[in-house]
Formats: C-alpha cells, sequence, structure tokens
C-alpha cells in the first residue's frame, strides 16, 4: 500500500465530488434542510388538543372542573355539546380528539360522599397520542379529586395532609421539562449523517461504473484497500463537516444542550460513519447505475430508522426482531449521541455500543473489500 497513490486518489475524490452536481447536491445543504425539517416534525409534545364537552349537570362543581381543563394549554375546548351524540359525530370528523362528558349526578354524588360519574372519551386511531391525552387529562383529575378530599377532611376537623398518605415528588433528568425536541433532534443528527454518507459513497463508485472510468482502475495498479480507502476517507471527512454543521444548529438553534465530551461524540461518529461508509461501498457493489444506488439505500435506510430505536422503543419489539437491531449501526450511535448530548457520559459507559460499532464497520469493509477482489479477479 502506497500512501502517495491514496493521496492522489483523495484529490481526485475531492475534485469529483465538487464537479458533480449529484454528489454536490448531497454536500452540506440537504443535511441542514433535513435537520430543519426532521426537528420540527418530530414532535411528541401535544398542545391544544381539540376538546369537546357535554355537561348535563350544569353546576358549580362540574363548571370548576371544565375550567381546569380550559386553563390548561395542553387543551382547546372548542366544542360545548347539547346531545351525547355530537360526540360521535365530531369524532367521526376529526374536529375533536377528546371528549368530556359530566353525569347529571356528578354534583350530588359529591356532596353525598358517592364515587362522581365522568366519562373521558379519546380517540384512539393514533395510539401513543391517545396514551398521552389520557395522561394529561387524568392528571387534571386526580388533581381535582385530591383537592375534593383535602376539603372535605378539613370539613371533618382533620388534617388536610391525611388526604394524601403518599406524596410523590416527581423528578426528570437530562431533559427536565420533557421536550421532545431535546430528546429526538440528537438522533435527527444521526440519521441526516447516514444518509448522507450511504448516498455520497454508494454514488460517487457506480458513477465510475456509469462513466466507463471503473475498467480504467480495474487495470491499474492500485490495490483493492488502496480503492477503498480512497473512496472512504474524503466522504467520511466531509460527513464529518456535515456533523459539526447540523451539531452547531442543534445546539444554537434547537438548544440541545451538549453536556458530553466533543472528543467523545467524535470518536463515536467516526466508527458510526466507518459502518455507514462501508454500507454505501457495498451497495455499490451491487449496482450498476446511480438510480439504482439510490433506490438501493433507500430502501435500506428506512429499516434502519425503524430498528435504531429513535421511534419505536426496542424492547418493546418482538425478540427476533431485537436481534436484527444489532446489525444496525444506527442503533448504536443513536445511544451514543443521545447518552453524550444529554447524558454527558464518555467511554466508560458507551464503550459497548462503540466496540459494535467498530466489528459492524470492519465487516461491512472487508466484505467491501472482497467484493473488489472478486472483480479484479
Amino acid at each position: 500500500m502506497r500512501l502517495r497513490r491514496i493521496y492522489h486518489f483523495l484529490v481526485k475524490e475531492f475534485i469529483q465530488a465538487v464537479r458533480d452536481p449529484r454528489l454536490r447536491l448531497f454536500l452540506f445543504m440537504p443535511p441542514l434542510v433535513q435537520l430543519m425539517m426532521y426537528g420540527y416534525a418530530i414532535n411528541f409534545d401535544i398542545q391544544r388538543i381539540p376538546t369537546a364537552v357535554f355537561d348535563e349537570a350544569r353546576t358549580p362543581q362540574t363548571r370548576d372542573l371544565i375550567n381546569r381543563f380550559a386553563s390548561n394549554p395542553s387543551f382547546s375546548l372548542d366544542y360545548y355539546l347539547d346531545h351525547p351524540g355530537q360526540i360521535r359525530d365530531l369524532l367521526d370528523r376529526g374536529k375533536a380528539t377528546f371528549a368530556l362528558r359530566l353525569s347529571y349526578d356528578f354534583a350530588r354524588n359529591l356532596k353525598e360522599g358517592k364515587p362522581a360519574a365522568m366519562q373521558l372519551i379519546i380517540d384512539g386511531t393514533d395510539s401513543n397520542a391517545a396514551l398521552i391525552v389520557g395522561r394529561y387529562a387524568n392528571t387534571i383529575i386526580n388533581d381535582y379529586s385530591l383537592e375534593l378530599l383535602q376539603e372535605r377532611m378539613g370539613r371533618r376537623g382533620l388534617p388536610a395532609s391525611r388526604g394524601a398518605p403518599v406524596v410523590v415528588e416527581e423528578q426528570t433528568w437530562f431533559n427536565k421539562n420533557r421536550i421532545s425536541h431535546v430528546t429526538y433532534v440528537p438522533g435527527v443528527i444521526a440519521m441526516v449523517v447516514m444518509l448522507v454518507s450511504i448516498m455520497l459513497t454508494a454514488l460517487s463508485v457506480v458513477r465510475e461504473k456509469e462513466m466507463g472510468t471503473m475498467e480504467q482502475l480495474l487495470v491499474a495498479p492500485i490495490r483493492p484497500v488502496e480503492f477503498i480507502l480512497g473512496k472512504t476517507i474524503p466522504f467520511v471527512l466531509i460527513s464529518l463537516m456535515d456533523v459539526v454543521l447540523v451539531t452547531l444548529v442543534a445546539i444554537f438553534w434547537f438548544e440541545v444542550p451538549l453536556r458530553g465530551s466533543p472528543p467523545v461524540l467524535l470518536l463515536g461518529t467516526l466508527l458510526f460513519l466507518i459502518s455507514t461508509v462501508g454500507l454505501g461501498l457495498f451497495i455499490s457493489t451491487m449496482c450498476s447505475t446511480q438510480q439504482q444506488a439510490m433506490m438501493v439505500s433507500t430502501f435500506v435506510f428506512l429499516p434502519t430508522i425503524m430498528l435504531s430505536g429513535l421511534v419505536f422503543p426496542i424492547p418493546n419489539m418482538p425478540v427476533a426482531v431485537q436481534y436484527l437491531t444489532y446489525l444496525n449501526p444506527l442503533s448504536y450511535f443513536i445511544i451514543i449521541i443521545q447518552d453524550v448530548f444529554l447524558k454527558g457520559v464518555g467511554v466508560a459507559v458507551l464503550w459497548p455500543q462503540m466496540a459494535g460499532l467498530a466489528v459492524l464497520g470492519t465487516a461491512l469493509l472487508g466484505l467491501s473489500v472482497l467484493r473488489f477482489r472478486q472483480r479484479l479477479a
């Protein structure tokens, strides 16, 4: 292996990447656009839930409970109904997501110390949203019930504190306000970098085939390892620049805290890029045109997101599918980048994920070298 040959190969790849319109398209602008788009689009914080209210009792007690929902920013009380049949119509048309129905004997049962009936009707079309809406509503109702219980205890001359024998002091670490984009923007960085690095590498190699220069490289005095290094190093460097760019946007635009060490993040990113660039090279060995390379890259990219743990927790997946996640470099890097950003942990904690990326990257580059050796044979 000669460094001079690799150096000239690197210069050629940089020049080609700048000149080729398709490659130039994937350099810097798409990562920024995708980060901005996904950073705002992937948001599980629910605000102003369209709410309908059917109050059969129309008493001060029911109005008090309704006002608690009205004053909460998570709910928007848009519909006050006169008939229970209107609830189904609003949910069918998608005009309301949540309905609150208070029975006619609500206040009377409260005065008599009996359970007061009320009904929460939630549109379960989106199961995740339904769970969140139910949790928000139950929080308001539980607070209301506790105040009623304490008031009742006070009228009997008992300490109000006896109404709450267990006091919960809830604390959320690493994302105190539970803001969705603080959790998901680091994962979006990983997604964007993976897509760019795979596309750039695959298109670069396939372009040599389309232009007919691959045959010249095959008869040139160049080893497969030198070819692999010449093709991977430029796009690893370009992808690293993309990482720096989108990380700065995440920190200063989306205000995602970077609590960990930048060198640890850089090390994890390098290991991740070795895997993704190796995957891009392997894809290029199976394709003859740039269109095929883009289609295969997209086909590979979508399952990696689904199996990464960014959107769906891996422990909730079937056991057979969980084993597939061990072959997904994105699943390792999601843990690394989120933990470095939010938890501030180092290599002592993240070494299993980094080791997994190193093994995957070595395997993918090794397979690519074997494929090119077969072409040279």
